[in-house]
């Protein structure tokens, strides 16, 4: 086996107002408080003298890579997306940003909004305009019928029941 890594698949450029906002932050707060708080601590730490048993030197110089890595990430990253902040011609279609709700075959309901890759969170309901049950729902309307594989082969179906480009009223 070779250590020739399979390319990454390409991932959407799109974000949301309020996903750029985070990125930033998070950039933001790397950069002024976390990287210089562990340089500081490295620095303590290489003063003591014997660098090579020097367990917090080691593991600090460890987070400060990682840390490096990506905040490297994070401004490529940011560079490359594009800011979706306004709804689509037709606001009646799933586009991404939208907020949708599908019932399942049993009448169960659940609400997703459609955001970019780096802001996907499964607790909050936001899934990404790459994953498979997004792309079945992007152009639909209410009333639609989407069928989604599942990883076990088979395949599930909604119903589009409600689609928005705000929060649903809880």
């Amino acid at each position: 086996m070779g250590r020739r890594r399979l390319p990454r698949a390409r991932s959407a450029h799109y974000i949301t107002p309020e996903g750029i906002q985070r990125l930033r932050a998070e950039l933001e707060h790397l950069w002024r408080v976390e990287r210089p708080r562990v340089t500081q601590a490295v620095a303590d730490a290489a003063a003591l003298g014997d660098r090579s048993e020097n367990a917090e030197y080691i593991y600090g110089k460890k987070r400060l890579r990682e840390i490096d890595r990506r905040v490297h990430y994070l401004q490529k990253r940011l560079a490359d997306l594009q800011v979706v902040d306004r709804a689509p011609d037709d606001p009646r279609r799933v586009f991404f940003g939208a907020w949708v709700r599908l019932e399942d075959e049993t009448g169960q309901s659940s609400e997703y909004r459609i955001v970019g890759p780096d802001e996907t969170d499964p607790q909050c309901g936001h899934i990404s305009v790459d994953s498979p049950l997004a792309r079945a729902l992007l152009k639909k309307t209410v009333d639609d019928e989407i069928s989604v594989p599942l990883p076990n082969g088979r395949s599930t179906t909604y119903i589009v029941a409600a689609v928005q480009y705000r929060p649903f009223a809880p």
